[in-house]
């Protein structure tokens, strides 16, 4: 963390009132992509200072930007649509060079993001407040206001859908943003800075802080901070609410995962394969929608519709199906092929869940260890430069003990645990007792098995042979409440993210008609017991 010594790496500043800056600290990271471990950028480390700055831009800012009307401020974003999907292709390399996606699953990550900005668009049709005669002259309406400055904290996995996740609809509903992305993936919210000025949003009305911890800290704890969303692990997602909540701020902060596919022998073997495989290796299951447990039994629970021998033939075939499509991904960014995971931690931490079920008894059906050599393997755990980048195959583990660590602690890699239950209970079990809660999926081709999975799964969002229930627009994405995937207020997108973003105003008006003019008439209301107005 010292000032960059290789001059023809891309400076990555913040971006504070529209002018790029760089820390006062004059410190620089390194970024890192996961395809080789070599720099690609050096990013500025910002402190306190740095974010007040940024903070003082916003809410310098938010006077105007607040008293455009919604439709205006909608327009402006639906310019910034547009400019997305024209540089969509851009945005898309940038992420893979630095997140190691393939360039389907950036281009997912622009589109879906994009998704995101087009609701937003439709707000000024969706947020229109309510008004009702509740009484005889007696109106009542509700209205929307901004919070103010809002302060947005993202992760390195999704490099610009989660960042979208939060800054349209903080937009169009009048707040400014200061919005701080992962020092691991800082290229594609750079870029993106200059496609929302290019659409017409005003300087200081999104504001850039590059950074780590402290400038983390320092925007929670900034006092004209009025809200915070964050995305990340649990425990940082547990300290960031309670920070909040110390200061009485709204923050929603979603926490990692332990995602569990429930399969029963009567699903379509070969699309449930295909999903499986989709949704524990899609992204180098670095997603908090990663399926990382499969849990077979049979589809009648545990009644013996069918010979033991023939549950026992169908969950081979499923697995063997399973293994194969995994075993046939190859390592790269082409369509279909899988990344990297994002830096030598990750890829330490996977591998050491790998050697710990091995050790403990697990069999491993398919070894992701094998894309690294064992020479390689010794550089990557001393942490060198090797150019090899950070690759880890798909990896499948079948357990024999549901208390495996693999099986139950989120691990944020391409590891599938398997595991076979003996009946719906014990599955129902597993999914309920895991600390996490957020996503489940039922595989079946009968909708009343389908329900009584969907009625009994402790996660809060829920698939029927959708192994990645991402709800989408105008439907709110979060985890459940008390678990360790979601903290704090509300959900991220969607209807939920428009009441984290605004105020609810409440007017209740009474109008006196001249006594001249309401002379002889009879309003024909019932007498109205429960009015104060002008009562004691």
């Amino acid at each position: 963390m010292s000032p960059p010594t290789n001059k023809s790496l891309k400076l990555i500043h913040n971006i504070i009132a529209g002018k790029a800056l760089p820390s006062s600290t004059g410190n620089y990271l390194p970024v890192l992509s996961p395809l080789t471990n070599e720099p690609i950028a050096s990013v500025t480390l910002s402190n306190a200072s740095d974010v007040s700055s940024a903070v003082e831009s916003a809410k310098t800012a938010f006077a105007s930007w607040s008293s455009l009307t919604i439709k205006s401020r909608a327009a402006i974003l639906l310019k910034f649509h547009s400019l997305v999907e024209i540089h969509q292709q851009e945005l898309a390399e940038l992420i893979s060079l630095e997140n190691g996606k393939n360039i389907t699953e950036a281009l997912a990550d622009v589109a879906k993001g994009n998704e995101t900005v087009e609701y937003a668009c439709s707000l000024p049709q969706v947020v229109q407040g309510k008004n009702l005669k509740v009484s005889t002259n007696v109106f009542c309406r509700d209205e929307r206001t901004p919070l103010g400055v809002v302060a947005s904290i993202v992760p390195f996995n999704f490099p610009f859908m989660v960042p979208m996740w939060t800054l349209p609809i903080a937009l169009v509903m009048g707040n400014c943003v200061v919005l701080k992305p992962s020092e691991k993936v800082p290229l594609t919210m750079y870029r993106t800075m200059e496609l929302l000025t290019q659409a017409g949003v005003p300087p200081g009305v999104v504001n850039l802080v590059q950074g780590q911890k402290e400038a983390v800290s320092a925007l929670v704890d900034h006092p004209d901070v009025r809200a915070v969303t964050f995305v990340g692990s649990s425990p940082v997602a547990k300290l960031v609410k309670e920070q909040c909540q110390a200061l009485h701020k709204k923050c929603t902060a979603l926490g990692g995962a332990k995602n569990h596919l429930v399969a029963l022998s009567d699903c379509d073997l070969e699309e449930t394969a295909r999903d499986i495989v989709v949704s524990s290796m899609g992204c180098a299951g670095q997603r908090c929608m990663a399926a990382s447990v499969l849990i077979l039994v049979s589809s009648s629970n545990g009644r013996c519709c069918g010979s033991e021998t023939e549950e026992e033939q169908w969950q081979k075939r499923l697995l063997e199906r399973v293994i194969e499509k995994a075993k046939d991904i190859q390592r790269g960014t082409g369509p279909g092929q899988m990344g990297p995971v994002i830096d030598g931690h990750s890829w330490n931490k996977i591998q050491s869940y790998i050697q710990q079920a091995q050790e403990g008894g697990a069999d491993i059906l398919l070894d992701g260890r094998s894309w690294q050599q064992p020479q390689q393997q010794q550089q990557q755990q001393q942490q060198q430069q090797n150019g090899q980048g950070n690759w880890i195959g798909p990896t499948i583990i079948h357990h024999h003990s549901k208390d495996d660590a693999a099986i139950k602690e989120e691990i944020f890699g391409p590891v599938l645990s398997v595991y076979k239950a003996s009946s719906w209970k014990e599955a129902i079990e597993i999914e309920n007792s895991n600390p996490f809660g957020n996503a489940a999926c039922i595989y079946t081709s009968n909708g009343a098995c389908a329900d009584w999975f969907t009625e009994r799964f402790r996660a809060a969002m829920l698939g029927v042979n959708v192994g990645i229930p991402v709800p989408r627009e105008p439907f709110s994405f979060g985890g459940l409440y008390g678990t360790l995937s979601k903290y704090g207020d509300m959900d991220i997108t969607g209807d939920g993210a428009i009441e984290f973003f605004s105020n609810r105003i409440k007017v209740t008006t009474k109008w006196i008609l001249p006594k001249e003019a309401s002379a002889g008439m009879n309003n024909g209301d019932v007498v109205d017991k429960a009015n104060f107005a002008g009562n004691m």
